[in-house]
């Protein structure tokens, strides 16, 4: 018997559609590592805006001081960092340097649109926000606080315990030359510029909406920091009078 031989299958024609497909593979074969750079620097942008973003609104956010009004603690443009971390797992203390939401128009500012870039820059944190209306001020007291000025001592009280205030504010200024006696309300704080000659806080508004209470809820975060200019780089950090026993109920 004679062995049996295999056949060699005789290859198909390839359709002329065939050869447009393998020819357009080949050209998008071509143009991969571009696409693959593009995506790569697409991912890291949005990646990095996202970051941004997510710190901005839970962990610091970058503010620049407007005013006098913290001299010489914090003065006109220095650039503050304001940490929301320690809000997380604490209140508000008497002694913070707080950045919050102007709670009833003391800014007295008009509203102001901002072009798209700009929105952007603020947004992302790289520009200083404008028409949102964000003070800075250390809270004296906080809700269920008396809080009075002045003893005879002309020293500002908080719960019939004496304030030391040397330690912030300018040699030989008064702590306040407005009297006020206030009973702070719960969920609220009393605020005051450490350059009280020159600071419109709580004192200011004791007549208006909300009687110059701060609403707890307005508070941006705490001032930690000052990072710009270089040459005032620092701590911020609640002063020890602050630290008194008997001033916490």
């Amino acid at each position: 018997m004679a062995p049996s031989t295999a056949t060699r299958a005789r290859p198909r024609p390839v359709s002329k559609r065939a050869r447009r497909s393998k020819g357009r593979h080949r050209r998008l074969k071509q143009r991969n590592p571009l696409l693959s750079l593009l995506v790569e620097m697409s991912t890291v942008t949005v990646l990095a805006l996202v970051i941004t973003v997510v710190l901005r609104l839970f962990v610091a956010e970058a503010f620049y001081v407007p005013s006098e009004s913290m001299y010489d603690t914090l003065t006109k443009d220095d650039r503050i960092l304001a940490e929301k971390i320690s809000y997380l797992h604490r209140d508000v203390d008497r002694g913070d340097i707080i950045v919050f939401k102007d709670p009833d128009n003391w800014l007295n500012e008009e509203e102001v649109q901002p072009g798209t870039v700009r929105r952007i820059g603020e947004f992302v944190g790289i520009l200083p926000r404008s028409g949102e209306g964000h003070l800075v001020k250390r809270v004296i007291g906080i809700g269920g606080d008396r809080v009075i000025c002045c003893n005879k001592q002309g020293q500002i009280t908080v719960n019939g315990i004496p304030l030391d205030e040397r330690e912030y504010l300018l040699k030989d200024a008064k702590p306040s030359e407005l009297p006020f006696n206030v009973l702070v309300p719960a969920g609220h704080l009393w605020v005051m510029g450490d350059n009280r000659a020159e600071s419109a806080d709580s004192r200011a508004h004791m007549g208006g909406p909300g009687g110059g209470f701060v609403p707890v809820e307005n508070v941006v975060g705490r001032a930690c920091c000052v990072i710009w200019p270089s040459d005032r780089m620092t701590m911020l950090r609640p002063p020890e009078t602050f630290k008194k026993p008997g001033l916490k109920k």
